[in-house]
C-alpha cells in the first residue's frame, strides 16, 4: 500500500476488501491534475483484468501516466490501460473516442462501468460577461466544457448497455461555481451549471445508472493558479489568493479520497450533487 493510501485512505481501502470489481473505467482530463490523480487512485481499486481508458490532450502526459500505471501493483496484476489523444471540443475526436473504446472493450466481461467527465477548462476569467459577443467564442467553450460530456456519457452508454449484472456509473467532476455565481467566471459557470442540471435528468431517465457531480474543493492546480492570477473580480482574485496564502488549498489527494469513499459506500442519492465539505 502507498504512503498516500495509507494517508488518505484509512477507512475506503481496508479490511472490508471494497474496491470496483473488474472494471472499464474512462477518465477524460487524465493528463494531470485531479484527473490524474483519480487514475491513480482508481487502478489501485480494481480487479485484474480491467480496463483504464485516459482520455486528454496532451499524449505525453498520458503516456508518463500509463507508464506509472504499469509499474504498479495493479499493472503487474494485469490492469489494461489505454491512452487516447482527443480534443473533447471536437466532434471527430469525441467520435475516435468511443471508437476505440468500443473496438478495446464492448466485449470484454466486467461488472462495472465507470465513467469520470473530469475534462474541464476556466475559459477567459479576465472578462465580464457584457464582453462574450463572439458566439463562436461561447459555442468553442461549451462544446468542449458541456456538449461533448453530454455526447460522450451517451455514447459511452450505448457502448455498455444496461444488463443485470454490469453496474454503471457516471460522475461529473462539478464545481461550487455550479450553485454560486462569481462575477467575470461566466463560461465556467454557465457550463458547470448546464452539466450538473444534464446529470440530473439523466439520473431520472436512467433509475438503473449511478450519477454523481462532485465538486472537489479549492485545489492545488494550474486552474486555480489561473484563478487567483487572471481573474478580472479584483475581490475573487483577492479571495483566491487568500485561500492559497493561508494554506486552505486542498490537495488532489485529499479531494480523490473523499470522492472514492463515495462512490465505494454508493449511499448517495443518484444526480445529486455533493461537495468536498458536504461529505
Amino acid at each position: 500500500m502507498s504512503k498516500m493510501q495509507d494517508e488518505y485512505f484509512p477507512d475506503v481501502v481496508g479490511s472490508d476488501g471494497r474496491d470496483f470489481g473488474k472494471a472499464v473505467c474512462i477518465i477524460t482530463g487524465a493528463s494531470k491534475g485531479f484527473g490524474r490523480c483519480i487514475a491513480k487512485e482508481i487502478a489501485l481499486l480494481l480487479k485484474p483484468g480491467s480496463m483504464f481508458f485516459l482520455v486528454a490532450r496532451s499524449g505525453d502526459k498520458l503516456r508518463e501516466l500509463q507508464a506509472e500505471l504499469a509499474a504498479t501493483r495493479a499493472g503487474k496484476a494485469g490492469l489494461i490501460t489505454r491512452c487516447v489523444v482527443a480534443d473533447l471540443g471536437l466532434k471527430d475526436d469525441v467520435d475516435q473516442v468511443i471508437r476505440e473504446i468500443r473496438e478495446a472493450a464492448s466485449d470484454i466481461d466486467i461488472n462495472q462501468l465507470l465513467l469520470i467527465n473530469n475534462a474541464a477548462s476556466l475559459g477567459d476569467v479576465s472578462r465580464f460577461a457584457k464582453s462574450f459577443t463572439d458566439l463562436h467564442e461561447v459555442n468553442a467553450y461549451m462544446s468542449f466544457n458541456v456538449s461533448s460530456a453530454l455526447s460522450l456519457t451517451a455514447s459511452v452508454l450505448e457502448v455498455f448497455p444496461r444488463r443485470q449484472d454490469l453496474r454503471r456509473c457516471v460522475v461529473n467532476v462539478s464545481s461550487l461555481c455550479a450553485l454560486q455565481p462569481f462575477p467575470s467566471w461566466v463560461l465556467y459557470c454557465a457550463g458547470k451549471a448546464a452539466r450538473d442540471m444534464m446529470f440530473k435528468v439523466l439520473a431520472e431517465e436512467e433509475p438503473d445508472l449511478r450519477v454523481l457531480s462532485y465538486a472537489p474543493g479549492p485545489l492545488d492546480t494550474d486552474m486555480l493558479l489561473q484563478a487567483r492570477t487572471e481573474s478580472g473580480d479584483a475581490g475573487l482574485k483577492k479571495s483566491f489568493a487568500a485561500l492559497h496564502s493561508q494554506g486552505k488549498v486542498l490537495t488532489c489527494e485529499e479531494s480523490c479520497s473523499k470522492l472514492l469513499k463515495v462512490l465505494l459506500e454508493d449511499e448517495y442519492p443518484s444526480g445529486t450533487h455533493l461537495d468536498y465539505h458536504d461529505v
